[in-house]
């Protein structure tokens, strides 16, 4: 069957012959992996260097500006999640207990960066959604969406939404946005002004910096004022990469603004 003995098919013992298994294509594949885990470690020092940024408008709109066109790239390594759960939060919410159509319930998207909670809303069959965010460039970007029927940039949610009138949205979601570096937990005070009597505020707090926000204590604050009522908190669940998070669902209260606040 064979023209020679089989052995010959294989190396000799004698003389002993060497062959290198080193081949290209793996050589490739490691500096892939390699280049795959820069791009990470840096995408996960620019997210944490936004947590150092004490809160400060100018250089939150300075940071974001920069970070703008690779923010999406960055987070979707870290397998942010949190966009979606919020948009799922505010179906339910509207389902279970606004009743409208849900293409004519108001939605503001407060500190809405690139328009990722958004989407996820369009998708949900929300059209009436309005957002607003300190950084242009985000906000740019989420125009560029499309889902948005208004975007406001240079809005700072450590100030008084003056540009926004009290009881204007039937719900609004605010994600990643209550978070070390960023927005204090008093800024969800405007946004339950701004939301209808027996509308929802629906909000995400970094599982690892609610304690030191105090987002729980402004909750119970607003709560014993008759601002707004904790109607649900999903404690530690998914959000940024290794990171955790509370996602909260309070229900504002059948008052008049001025009496609420």
């Amino acid at each position: 069957m064979f023209d020679e003995p089989v052995e010959s098919l294989w190396p000799s013992e004698s003389p002993r012959k060497t062959f290198n298994f080193h081949l290209p294509y793996t050589e490739n594949y490691m500096d892939t992996v390699d280049q795959q885990n820069a791009l990470r470690q840096a995408a996960q020092k620019r997210i944490k260097a936004s947590h150092a940024l004490d809160g400060d408008a100018d250089r939150l709109a300075q940071y974001y500006r920069e970070w703008a066109d690779s923010y999406e790239l960055d987070v979707a390594g870290e397998r942010y999640c949190g966009p979606s759960i919020v948009a799922e939060l505010a179906g339910v919410a509207q389902a279970a207990y606004i009743g409208s159509d849900r293409a004519a319930t108001a939605i503001l998207d407060a500190g809405c960066g690139t328009g990722l909670v958004g989407i996820q809303l369009e998708h949900l069959g929300f059209r009436l959604i309005d957002g607003f965010d300190l950084s242009g460039a985000m906000a740019e970007m989420a125009r560029q969406t499309g889902v948005y029927r208004n975007v406001e940039d240079g809005i700072d949610l450590n100030r008084p939404l003056s540009d926004y009138s009290s009881a204007s949205y039937d719900v609004t979601v605010c994600c990643g946005v209550f978070t070390l570096g960023h927005v204090h937990p008093d800024g969800l005070r405007e946004l339950a002004r701004v939301t209808r009597p027996n509308g929802f505020v629906i909000a995400s707090t970094c599982k690892s910096s609610a304690g030191a926000m105090s987002f729980e204590v402004q909750v119970l604050s607003l709560q014993e004022a008759g601002v707004l009522t904790p109607a649900q908190c999903l404690n530690g669940g998914r959000f940024l990469g290794e990171e955790d998070a509370h996602y909260w669902v309070l229900r504002v209260l059948d008052k008049p603004a001025e009496l609420r606040l």
